[in-house]
């Protein structure tokens, strides 16, 4: 039987590049998860009888939740619902099983590679039918019903066995539990020569994967050490938690620093890499060498071929506009376009459903392909497996080589997190007012060519999005970018790009801290960063 409750808006449910995401506190509010997922389904029309996939990374309150969404997917009246056994689906899973079994979207229940436990992160994210996040005209339907909304409906059911895979019934709604690695294996095996990386595995190849004690661990066991036959222990931290552990599951050089400690270490293994807490983003090191996910995107589509997935090459590549430059260079020799959008993987799902874009890229660890709707940390590796299985050389060597061809994009980003909201409004503020100038001191020897705040015109739906981050842009190419993140849940996180050109193969190595000093020192003093923060140093460098 279903039941209507009365309800109250929450000021506070406007979904961000990534959903909505919140303390966990917030979200166990009475009503507060069931008013944004009624507000979702409130902002959708035709879903009547149709399929919704469910499932999250496994993070504290994950398992409420979907028991929530299920029993409101049958008072709303869908079909049919798949759920992920134990309530467990990689983002990337769940937007191919989306995708495979024509569903009409997915509700995904994660806060990505922010921190999760009682009082760590939540959130969710609605899918749309091609497998990709909701885009801006949807979001903002949702959040505008989220302030209007006085009701919503919910089966009185019991809960679901969620760890039995099989098939029951919620008010006359089919509930599947369904393994959650089985069908992203089987896409994985059709994109990438498992044979070609099964021989590397069997000689003295060595690995390590970092799953963080989030959800791409029973993915990485299965097909890593499963299906291609590397050793028992490649996989470590390998079983979701709903705390990551008490980690913060972000592959980046802080979070994974013991990752990055033993590939620089004499011992160290030929390949390292790890992947967040719902397996979207991904670290690539290889043995004394770490690569920038600007550089990763850029080899990947360089080597992409090599791939059977791959093989007859890719229609185009698109980055976001903090990303690095590297990948404009692989596209103009491979003569294919390279597009520009704004941050958020939302906004390359037309370019792939399109056709003009196949693989993609955020300099924020995020990679991934036509293959789903969204990026993909375990492809990514999986992808870089097969080039070093094909190309049998070294990460370093590759890394090298690629750069003596192209010519290296020395690039960083620089992280202030939880900064005070009012002054890093501030900031950004204060940064528009120099939009135009080009007699800053602060510009110090460098000639600026061009500074705006970033708009977007999309190709394929022909929508504009505008304020997406201040640029300035340097004569000779290289660039300072800031702009404020949208994945965080407490204060605000000012990202700052910094990117410097070098063709010159006798000038390409070095720190890159130490290669970007003058221009460090430039977005320091353009923003007033320490003055308008109070921070004298970045929270993370990347």
């Amino acid at each position: 039987m279903n039941k209507t409750i009365p309800t109250r808006p929450f000021s506070d449910q406007k979904p961000g590049t990534s959903g909505l995401r919140k303390k966990v506190p917030v979200f166990q509010q009475k009503n507060y998860a069931e008013n944004f997922i009624q507000s979702i389904f409130d902002a959708l029309e035709g879903f009547k009888g149709k399929t919704l996939v469910i499932g999250g990374d496994g993070r504290f309150y994950n398992r409420e939740v979907i028991q929530i969404a299920i029993k409101m997917a049958a008072a709303n009246g869908f079909g049919r619902v798949l759920v992920g056994q134990g309530g467990l689906l990689s983002t990337p899973a769940a937007s191919h099983v989306i995708r495979k079994h024509k569903a009409f979207g997915g509700i995904v229940l994660s806060a990505s590679h922010n921190p999760g436990g009682p009082e760590g992160d939540f959130g969710i994210k609605y899918n749309i039918s091609n497998g990709g996040p909701a885009p801006e005209k949807i979001t903002e339907a949702i959040y505008a019903r989220s302030k209007a909304i006085e009701r919503y409906l919910i089966a009185d059911a019991p809960d679901i066995a969620l760890d039995r895979i099989g098939t029951s019934e919620v008010d006359g709604m089919r509930v599947q539990v369904f393994d959650p690695v089985s069908d992203y294996q089987a896409l994985m095996e059709e994109l990438f020569d498992f044979n070609v990386i099964r021989d590397m595995f069997a000689g003295t190849f060595r690995m390590r994967f970092d799953a963080m004690h989030a959800i791409t661990g029973p993915y990485a066991k299965a097909i890593l050490e499963r299906a291609l036959g590397a050793p028992e222990g490649t996989v470590i931290n390998g079983t979701p938690l709903p705390d990551f552990g008490g980690h913060h599951p972000d592959p980046n050089l802080v979070h994974a620093k013991d990752l990055y400690d033993l590939m620089m270490s004499k011992d160290a293994p030929d390949f390292g890499a790890a992947s967040d807490g719902d397996g979207d983003r991904n670290l690539i090191i290889g043995r004394n060498i770490f690569v920038t996910p600007s550089d990763s995107l850029a080899l990947l589509a360089a080597n992409a071929h090599l791939a059977p997935g791959y093989g007859k090459g890719i229609a185009g590549i698109a980055r976001s506009m903090p990303t690095s430059m590297a990948a404009d260079r692989v596209a103009e020799r491979l003569k294919i376009k390279c597009y520009e959008t704004p941050t958020g993987w939302k906004f390359f799902g037309n370019l792939l459903d399109a056709g003009l874009a196949t693989i993609c890229g955020e300099e924020s660890a995020g990679t991934g392909s036509n293959h789903v709707r969204e990026e993909d940390g375990l492809w990514a590796v999986l992808l870089w497996l097969n080039i070093l299985g094909r190309r049998k050389e070294s990460m370093e060597n590759i890394v090298f080589q690629h750069w003596r061809d192209y010519g290296r994009n020395f690039y960083t980003r620089h992280d202030y997190e939880e900064v005070d909201t009012g002054r890093a409004n501030a900031l950004m503020d204060h940064l528009r007012a120099q939009l135009g100038k080009t007699d800053l001191p602060a510009f110090g020897r460098k000639i600026l060519a061009k500074s705006d705040d970033f708009a977007y015109h999309d190709p394929v739906d022909q929508s504009d999005s505008k304020g997406q981050g201040i640029r300035f842009l340097f004569r000779d190419g290289s660039r300072i970018i800031y702009r404020l993140s949208g994945t965080g849940t407490a204060g605000a996180t000012i990202r700052v790009y910094i990117e410097r050109y070098e063709p010159d193969p006798a000038k390409q190595g070095g720190d890159t801290q130490t290669a970007l000093a003058d221009l460090i020192g430039v977005a320091r003093n353009l923003a007033e960063i320490e003055t308008r923060t109070g921070r004298g140093a970045p929270t993370v460098i990347t």
